[in-house]
């Protein structure tokens, strides 16, 4: 909202108080105030002067030679290229020396030979934006009226003299979007009350508006009021220019004596109107309902709009002549022509209005107010003072009487608050007196009880309703600097991490360490995206109100958010990617109700693992690289129960061969492979391997104590063995074999090499392991370790048919 400095001064005595001084107040207060806009900063040496002879310059199709009193003994010859420059305007020159935007300094000069003592401004040249440049005068000069006195400062004419507050107006202060209701606020800040001028309006009485139209709504509910004057025998013309000034000043292009009339009490009530040229309405009915599903209007911007059941329109009983709150139709505009004018003033329902405007991106000043809520009280004194400013610009006549729907008056709310209720949630000491003079202040009548307010609250204050309300307008205008800072008083108690909070952090610190960078994916993906790599089955989550068809479901997995990652890294050229993430996963909880969530991480490998130097190859990643990041992880983690990899080929995206679900015990907690060929194939990935771990269920798992142990002093000893078995043994088979044979000394059994080919029977393999034993307490006899290894021996050769070689 641009409020005038100027026009604020109509209502209220500013004499003592700066436009700085007002800004910083009326922010203090609660309106933000984003800039002030100085439109004549810099200007200088522009004064009103006549023309009194134009003359075509020889040789040029354009130029004129023109003498122009400025006010001084003698004429100024200035050289003019506009095409509306004519004998006996009044227009603004720039004298030599004046200074135009942009530090543009105008000089005495000759143009093909000719002295120019000066310059005879456009209003672009003056600064102002093409947007509000009034169409007689977009291409050529600005002409002043007649009552202009030459020789004087020409910026006041133009109300370049003025300054503007850019106010920001926040949802709940639509009331500020008027200047009355800035004045009001400026008034409560100055401890004043605003004065407005009484309207004078004379009706016609030979003239009835029953003998004119009928006005009806189809719902109430969207229309709750709707009133309609009409004015005959206007002429259309030029608005003053008091009214320009005022439009142009606020963003608004001047149009002509009615369209601005309807503008400028939009700007000062808040209350749009809108004026029908009645002739072209072809219809003494005004019908107000909802649009029919692919109705048509053209609207005053010339384009088609193909409505909907969700937009309100205006009809003229059959076809639409408006699109309700938001812009004119074409087929029924005031033009030079028109004789006689229907003025409407209404309220339309908000939610209706909003949407109008968002389905076709078509958003308007009226539009604007309308979805944020209008003052009931000024509808129909709005619709009053239009009229009479019509007739009066216009030199028409108000016919009698306004055509509306039968609707209640509205009714002032009335809140109550007791003065301990304000002490105590704004921590004051305010006595009776203070919190009075807040409402006095604010215009607020109210009663008082004990200590106990009831007030009143006004129809131009719609945002105010409850008890909080009132506390809010308590505490900006007494002043949010004025209200002490208090701590509050309460037990202190140490903040701490709990379990999940430390074991998440750790996994990020571990995976962040192991050259895994984190990232932070959307929860919403689409539902074919969603299903995928889900450690469980699930039914998905749907949006009913999803922000495009990319986010509409909640993902089951992390993973599918890490190969889109991962495929957007690869497209930039990173081909060597280590990913992680730790977020939430929606599990449908099959109750209709929120879904579950759980807290899981993922990681993803691809590319090389150590890349190409002088001394050695590249290492591409593999199952295994990934799997002893997630061995190293649980193991870190201490976890007491028995951590197992079991093959799988239940995930459709993932290989078959290469895929395995983590188990803690007998309940799977996450799942480590490679990603299907063909979906790496269709993201332009490499090898791909892929983990994911259900935080929650690491966080419930009993953990390992960490204990100290020294380092022993006894030496210990190992032995190796080489078996031959079926492709078919896994190497966890022999590992439990081995381990559970093994005896007490038995510390750690590695693998060291995996054979197949040449000189090894066909469905068969070798594979080696490397036993340690040690005694922490002794040095270990050989007799106990070969004890044990050839349990070991036996084992294998009878559990698994190994033939040890």
């Amino acid at each position: 909202m641009k409020a005038s400095y100027n026009w604020l001064k109509e209502y209220l005595n500013l004499e003592n108080t700066t436009p700085e001084q007002l800004a910083d107040q009326i922010t203090l207060t609660g309106i933000e105030v984003d800039s002030l806009i100085v439109p004549g900063e810099g200007l200088k040496k522009l004064v009103v002067g006549e023309v009194r002879s134009v003359e075509r310059m020889e040789g040029s199709d354009h130029l004129n030679i023109t003498q122009v009193d400025v006010g001084e003994a003698e004429l100024y010859q200035i050289v003019c290229g506009a095409p509306n420059v004519a004998k006996n305007q009044k227009v603004v020159v720039a004298l030599p020396g004046a200074r135009l935007p942009g530090n543009f300094k105008i000089k005495k000069s000759k143009l093909r030979g000719h002295v120019s003592n000066g310059m005879i401004c456009s209003l672009d040249e003056l600064g102002f934006s093409d947007s509000v440049i009034p169409k007689r005068t977009e291409d050529g000069i600005y002409t002043l009226p007649e009552e202009a006195i030459v020789g004087e400062e020409a910026l006041s004419y133009l109300g370049l003299d003025d300054i503007i507050i850019d106010l920001d107006i926040t949802p709940n202060r639509a009331d500020a979007m008027s200047m009355r209701g800035v004045a009001y606020e400026v008034g409560t800040i100055l401890s004043q009350k605003p004065d407005f001028k009484e309207m004078s309006l004379s009706e016609n009485a030979d003239e009835s508006i029953e003998n004119y139209v009928d006005v009806s709504v189809e719902s109430k509910q969207d229309t709750p009021y709707y009133k309609l004057r009409i004015v005959k025998d206007v002429t259309v013309k030029e608005s003053p220019l008091w009214l320009q000034r005022k439009l142009m000043n606020a963003g608004i292009r001047p149009i002509d004596s009615v369209v601005d009339v309807t503008n400028y009490i939009m700007l000062e009530y808040g209350q749009p109107l809108h004026a029908f040229d009645y002739d072209a309405l072809d219809s003494k009915e005004i019908y107000v309902r909802r649009a029919n599903q692919d109705e048509k209007i053209i609207t005053l911007d010339g384009q088609e709009r193909i409505l909907n059941q969700e937009n309100l329109v205006v009809t003229n009983g059959q076809q639409p002549v408006a699109l309700a709150g938001v812009m004119g139709g074409q087929n029924s505009h005031v033009t030079q022509t028109t004789k006689t004018v229907a003025i409407e003033s209404a309220v339309f329902a908000s939610s209706l209005i909003r949407k109008t405007a968002q389905s076709l991106n078509l958003r308007s000043e009226s539009s604007s107010r309308f979805e944020r809520g209008l003052n009931l009280g000024t509808v129909e004194a709005a619709l009053d003072h239009a009229a009479a400013l019509i007739a009066e610009i216009s030199e028409g006549q108000i016919v009698s009487g306004i055509a509306e729907i039968e609707s209640t008056d509205p009714l002032e709310k009335r809140v109550s608050i007791t003065l301990e209720r304000i002490n105590h949630v704004l921590g004051t000491r305010l006595s009776l007196e203070e919190v009075a003079s807040v409402f006095a202040r604010l215009q607020f009548e109210y009663t008082l009880t004990e200590d106990k307010f009831t007030v009143s609250v006004p129809l131009r204050r719609w945002d105010i309703s409850i008890e909080a309300d009132l506390l809010e307008e308590v505490a900006r205008v007494y002043g949010y600097n004025n209200i002490p800072s208090t701590l509050p008083v309460m037990e202190s108690t140490p903040g701490e991490l709990d379990d999940k909070q430390r074991l998440t952090r750790f996994i990020h610190r571990f995976l962040e360490g192991s050259g895994l960078a984190q990232t932070i994916s959307y929860a919403l993906t689409t539902p074919e995206k969603a299903k995928r790599f889900s450690l469980k089955r699930s039914a998905t989550t749907n949006l009913d109100w999803p922000m495009s068809e990319e986010h509409q479901t909640l993902r089951l997995s992390l993973i599918s958010g890490l190969v889109d990652n991962a495929a957007y890294n690869a497209a930039r050229q990173a081909k060597n990617i280590a990913l992680y993430e730790v977020g939430h996963v929606f599990y449908d909880n099959q109750t209709g109700t929120l879904p579950l969530e759980e807290e899981h991480v993922a990681g993803l490998l691809s590319g090389d693992l150590a890349e190409k130097t002088w001394s050695d190859s590249a290492k591409p990643v593999d199952f295994y690289s990934l799997k002893g990041i997630v061995e190293e992880l649980l193991e870190t983690i201490g976890i007491k129960e028995t951590i197992q990899y079991v093959a799988t080929s239940s995930f459709d995206d993932l290989h078959p061969g290469r895929t395995a679900a983590i188990y803690l015990g007998e309940k799977k907690i996450g799942l480590i492979g490679q990603i299907h060929p063909q979906v790496t194939h269709l993201f332009d990935l490499e090898d791909t391997y892929v983990f994911e771990l259900n935080i929650d269920a690491l966080v419930k798992a009993e953990k390992n104590s960490v204990l100290y142990e020294a380092i022993p002093k006894y030496p210990g000893t190992s032995r190796d063995i080489a078996l031959l078995v079926q492709e078919s043994v896994s190497h966890k088979e022999v590992m439990n074999v081995i381990k559970s044979n093994g005896g007490k000394w038995l510390q750690q059994v590695r693998l060291f090499d995996l054979y197949q080919g040449e000189h090894i029977q066909p469905g068969k393999k070798s594979i080696a392991y490397s036993l340690a034993y040690l005694n922490p307490e002794a040095t270990l006899k050989e007799e106990e370790v070969n004890k044990d290894f050839e349990k070991v021996k036996e084992a294998l050769q009878k559990d698994l048919d190994a033939e040890i070689r």
